[in-house]
């Protein structure tokens, strides 16, 4: 049992923990008080939400009718799993038609050229959610990849940090909105190719997620490389460490919890500005589909927009739960995101 709560704690399933402990009949009164605090309060805060906003949103009039509420966001969303339920079966009767084609004409035929085909359908709700994703995690990568070695290197050489400063601090505040028109004309310079391996508008938002969420990843790493105890840094080079052993054995296993929360607010920021470059650079994203439905203008389509907001935010707190979850696997602190 205690190694079940242990991995509970560890994968943030802390909420889980007094169900363990009741079931092996630990203090009754004191597990349920955790469980209440633990299940019964947010649930409560989440029906005191809905409720908030189902009386609210009778109030409001626009120019499509009254905003969605609960209800109506609920209907929604099993809308848009029944519109992606309808173009899968579409895609598989296309590609089985082709099947059948292809088969008739081999057997007239044996050397005859056959070709397969890509089924080109529109791209649903839960095709554009996983766009976000690929995009925002290429983004991600790139910009740790980056952020990372510079903030270490920042961390070693006050120098270097000393330098590097003020460009941050020019930088680091500059809109994606800002960004955006620069990427687009760069990429539409030097992307140039007749059977792009990526698509131009995927490339121009993940360059801007990587400009606008390296920038807590590189401040964090260089401040925590930075306040490590300078007798392990002498203490290497007294005994000769090579310069990669230094930084790999001594520099980043000590800075590793608050490069972790780095990576976390650059993730979490990554997440907020893909929504407007996908929009601007109409890459099929969850941004493309929010400008999409709000051109639009149906009936439905504040529902639908209001489907894709709680999607994001509920999408951003798993982010968030994955990145607190490896920081407790990987490094020292096992009490991150407590």
């Amino acid at each position: 049992m205690s190694r079940i709560i242990h991995y509970m704690e560890m994968t943030g399933f802390t909420w889980l923990v007094p169900v363990v402990r009741l079931a092996k009949g630990e203090n009754r009164r004191e597990q349920m008080v955790d469980l209440f605090n633990l299940v019964g309060l947010p649930l409560i805060a989440i029906g005191l939400f809905l409720l908030l906003w189902a009386g609210a949103a009778s109030q409001v009039k626009t120019s499509l009718g009254e905003l969605p509420g609960p209800v109506q966001v609920w209907e929604q969303a099993g809308n848009l799993y029944d519109d992606h339920l309808r173009e899968r079966e579409r895609g598989e009767a296309f590609l089985e038609r082709q099947r059948v084609r292809n088969e008739e004409r081999l057997a007239a035929d044996p050397q005859a050229e056959v070709r397969w085909r890509e089924y080109t359908g529109k791209a649903t709700f839960f095709d554009q959610i996983l766009t976000s994703l690929k995009t925002v995690f290429a983004g991600f990568i790139i910009a740790s990849l980056i952020a990372i070695p510079i903030g270490v290197a920042c961390g070693l050489s006050q120098k270097l940090y000393h330098a590097i400063s003020p460009l941050v601090q020019i930088l680091k505040p500059v809109s994606p909105l800002a960004w955006l028109p620069i990427v687009t004309m760069v990429v539409s310079a030097v992307y140039v190719s007749d059977d792009p391996f990526f698509q131009k508008s995927f490339i121009t938002s993940a360059i801007t997620v990587t400009l606008c969420s390296l920038w807590p990843t590189l401040i964090n790493t260089a401040v925590a490389v930075g306040s490590i105890d300078r007798d392990w840094i002498n203490v290497g080079r007294v005994i000769r460490l090579p310069l990669s052993a230094q930084v790999f054995k001594i520099a980043i296993p000590a800075a590793l919890p608050m490069i972790f929360t780095g990576l976390r607010i650059s993730l979490g920021i990554g997440w907020m500005v893909l929504i407007a470059a996908e929009m601007l650079a109409q890459n099929p994203g969850l941004g493309k589909f929010i400008w999409d439905e709000f051109q639009n203008g149906s009936s439905d389509s504040l529902g639908r927009i209001m489907v894709a907001v709680l999607t994001i935010g509920f999408i951003g707190f798993l982010l968030d739960w994955l990145m607190v979850t490896l920081q407790k696997c990987l490094s020292h602190d096992k009490q991150a995101g407590q």
